[in-house]
Parts: structure tokens; sequence; C-alpha cells
């Protein structure tokens, strides 16, 4: 008898009742293996890390430098500045629930359910992106194309980063290995923040745009103005096609290394659930809303960037836990920020500060976004016959995060014109000076007081997540049993 005969006779004769049995024969029991752990090669881990990058490398490259560039190179009113970006950032925060709508109704395909979002997107916030650093020869509708680029940019860098955050659940079904590849993905995206910083900030150093003393300058230093102000717009055209490049990479070795992979019990559920539904269970599951709250408070204090010690934390919160390293990471920057308000401007106290800046901010990356599976997974054991979730989750999680830096770039940008700022003036007034200290110190520390008292109400511990686990584990097994059943009976069916 052959092997695979073997094996199905075996199957079949332990659903039949043992009247039907030869004399003679016995039922074989078929001994179910354990089913092996889930474990990612560090390729996977760096394919799925590298798609972080493109998000990080043109929002830096937007957040530090598209109210510069506005002000100073387009020659934009600050009053109009404020609302492009603001604008431009609340439509971004309202796109993703829309677009995890959008995903959550979107059916598996054979590339999955969330890669075709990032495949036909890319092409399409390259162009956009691109545009949002040119300059049209109109002057009068320059106000109405940056807000439409800019809209139209977040929007498709949404459909990016939407379904690429949700990617964490379906990589693999192991805490400890979407804790890794979390890991991972948040040293990828620093360094996509220094990358994004550097590039747009070396090649735009080059060109010479020199200050304007007076409004009553010469004809023959405004006729030199002009002349620097189109260089400059060419560097920050060379700067946007140098990361534009770097995204279209990014999400190639992110479409090509990494495969999406459906959790065993979602394949038995066939009915979809209304995304209004989905949505009211989640916004109405205590552990999120608690991690959400705290991390729009911390979003809001930290815009800077870390680099080498998100592994650091990664060791950390594994050996401590996930509560105690937000407490410590977080409020580690606090000292520092007091010590900018109390000091005159010192080159090397900035950068003490700047390091510290960035100890506390590669917690402030990591930690939220490695407890967010968590809530995720503890929302599944509450709600076991409901699935397609995750893009829920994401999505207002990154909404809130949007938020922050929208209210952020818009306080700061209105603070500016309410103070006097002087465009491309060679000095500004103290009142600008004493504004932008206290955005950059005071305002940061108020908000990680917040951030942190929220996060003490977050229910899930370490105690918390072992239980999770082992109920999931429970929730596959049952699942992977229940297929295995259904394929007996087939098979019984067949012989009888």
């Amino acid at each position: 008898m052959a092997k695979g005969e073997g094996a199905e006779s075996g199957s079949a004769a332990g659903l039949l009742p043992t009247g039907i049995l030869q004399a003679g024969e016995r039922p074989v029991q078929v001994k179910k293996e354990p089913k092996k752990k889930q474990q990612l090669s560090i390729c996977n881990k760096l394919c799925y890390a590298v798609g972080g990058a493109p998000y990080q490398v043109t929002g830096c490259a937007l957040g530090f430098f598209l109210q510069i560039y506005l002000l100073d190179v387009a020659q934009v009113d600050p009053f109009s500045a404020s609302i492009i970006l603001f604008v431009g950032r609340a439509w971004d925060a309202i796109t993703d629930p829309l677009v995890g709508f959008c995903i959550s109704k979107s059916p598996w395909t054979r590339l999955g359910r969330l890669m075709p979002w990032i495949t036909f997107s890319t092409p399409l916030a390259i162009i956009a992106y691109f545009l949002i650093w040119f300059v049209p020869d109109f002057h009068q509708g320059q106000t109405l194309w940056y807000l439409l680029f800019y809209c139209l940019f977040e929007t498709l860098v949404t459909c990016f980063h939407v379904p690429y955050s949700a990617l964490t659940m379906f990589i693999s079904t192991e805490q400890s290995e979407r804790d890794s590849a979390t890991a991972y993905r948040m040293t990828v995206e620093v360094l996509g923040t220094v990358l994004g910083t550097a590039i747009q900030g070396q090649i735009v150093g080059q060109a010479d745009s020199p200050c304007i003393p007076d409004a009553n300058a010469s004809t023959v230093n405004r006729t030199q103005s002009s002349t620097s102000i189109k260089e400059t717009q060419n560097a920050y055209l060379l700067a946007a096609g140098v990361i534009a490049s770097i995204y279209v990479i990014c999400a190639v070795i992110l479409i090509l290394g990494v495969r999406e992979q459906r959790e065993s019990y979602e394949t038995q559920q066939t009915k979809q659930m209304p995304f209004f539904r989905g949505l009211r269970l989640v916004m109405s599951h205590g552990p999120y809303i608690k991690l959400i709250a705290g991390f729009l408070f911390t979003s809001l204090a930290f815009m800077f960037s870390a680099t080498v010690t998100i592994p650091i934390w990664q060791w950390f919160l594994t050996r401590f836990g996930k509560k105690t390293a937000v407490y410590i990471g977080i409020s580690s920057a606090v000292p520092f920020l007091i010590l900018v308000a109390l000091m005159e401007s010192n080159l090397i106290v900035t950068y003490v500060v700047a390091v510290a800046a960035g100890i506390s901010v590669a917690a402030a990356f990591l930690l939220p976004w490695s407890m967010l599976p968590d809530v995720i997974d503890d929302f599944h054991l509450k709600q076991p016959h409901i699935h397609g979730t995750e893009p829920i989750f994401f999505s207002f999680y990154v909404f809130f995060t949007k938020f922050a830096s929208g209210v952020s770039l818009g306080i700061s940008t209105l603070s500016l014109d309410f103070t006097g700022y002087q465009t491309r003036g060679c000095s500004q007034p103290a009142r600008v000076k004493f504004t932008l200290k206290m955005l950059v110190t005071m305002a940061p520390i108020v908000l990680i007081l917040i951030g942190l008292l929220l996060f003490k109400l977050y229910p899930i511990d370490e105690e918390k997540r072992r239980q999770n686990k082992k109920a999931l584990q429970a929730l596959r097994e049952e699942a992977s049993s229940s297929g295995c059943s259904d394929t007996d009976s087939t098979e019984l069916a067949s012989i009888l």
C-alpha cells in the first residue's frame, strides 16, 4: 500500500463506526503533530522593515522643509502657508479611516488584501510628490496648486502606509516575531527620517539663497536674489527626484520580499462585517482607546529622530515589559527640554539635547507600535467571530499620528504669523524667538505628562499578554482541528 493511501484510509477509518470495519481491523488513530512556531527570517524582517522608509523619508522632508519652502522659495504669505499645511495634514488624517474602510471591503487576491494597495498607489504618489516641489509660473493660484497636490500626495501615501501598517498582523501569528519585525521596522523608519532630512538638507543647502536685509533693497540685490531663488527651486526639484527614487526602490523590495498570510480562523468567516459596526466595536475597545490617547499626546510632543537606540529599547521591553519601557523612555527627555528652556543658545547643549531626545523618541517610535498588535489580539479574543478589523485599528492609529502632526504644524506656522515672522529676513523679532522656544520646550513637556498619565490607564501588562497568547494559540488549534475534521468528513463520504 502506498504511503498516501495508508494515510487516507487511516483517516477515514478513524471516523467510521466500529461495525462497518472488517473483522480484525482496528481504527487507526491519527496523531496530530504540534504546530511549529512561525519564524520569520532576517531577510523577511528586513524586506518588511524597508517598506516603512518611504513614508518616513517623504514625511520628514515635507515636515522639515515644506514650511520653509512655501515661505522663502515659493514666497507664499505665512497665513496661506499655514492654511496649506493645516488643511493638508487634516485631510491626510481624514483619509486614514476612509482608506481603512476601503481596505476592509477589499477581497483577498493572489497578492493578498493589502499588497495591491501598496503596489498601485506607489507610481501615482511619486508624481504628486514631485509636483509639490514645483513652483508654477502663475502666482495667483499658487495656494490652490500646493493645497491640491499636497492633499493628493497625502491621500496616495495613505493608500501605501495604512495597508503597510496593518501588514504587521499578517506577516506572522507569533507575538514575539511581530515585535521583532516591528523593531526592525522602527529602526529603518528612524533611519528614514535621518535620510530624508540629510538628502533634502544637503541638496538644498548647496543652493545660495541669501536673506533680504530690508524691503528697500537695491535693484541689483533684487536681481541677484531672483537668480538665487531659481537655483534653490531647481535644488528642491533635484531633492524630490532623489527621494522619489528611494520611495520606488523600497516599495519594490517590500512587494517582492514579504508575503501576506491569512489567519486560519479567519478563513472560516464567510460573512463580511459592516464597516461602521466594526468601527463601533473598535472604538468601544478600552485598551485601544487608552493606547491611542496616550500616543496622541506623546506624538504631539516628539517630532525629532532617533537612530541607534531602538534595538536597546527592544531588549528593554522584552526584559522589563512595555509599560515600564514607555514610562522610562518617553519621560527621559523632560529634563533636557527644561534645560533648553532655561539656558541661552549653546551649540554643545543643543547636541546633548538632540541625543537625549533621540533616545527618548526611539522609545516613542517603537513602543506604541509594538503595543498595538497586543490590543488587536485582545480584541480578537473578546470578539472571536469578528474579523477584518485590522485596517480599522491601524488607520485610526495613523489618523491620530497625522492629526498630531497637523496640529503642531498649523499652530507653529500661525504663531510665526502672529508674532511678526519676516519672510527671508536676515533676523527675526524677539517675539518670534521666544515663541519658538516655548513651542519646542514647554509645550512638549506638558503634552508628555498628559500622555504618560493616559498610559497609566492602559490595561494590558505582561501577564495579560501571556494569557492572551495562550488563549489565541488555543483558538488557532481549535480552528485547525475544525479544518481537519471537515477534510476527514469529505474523505469519509468519498469512501462510503
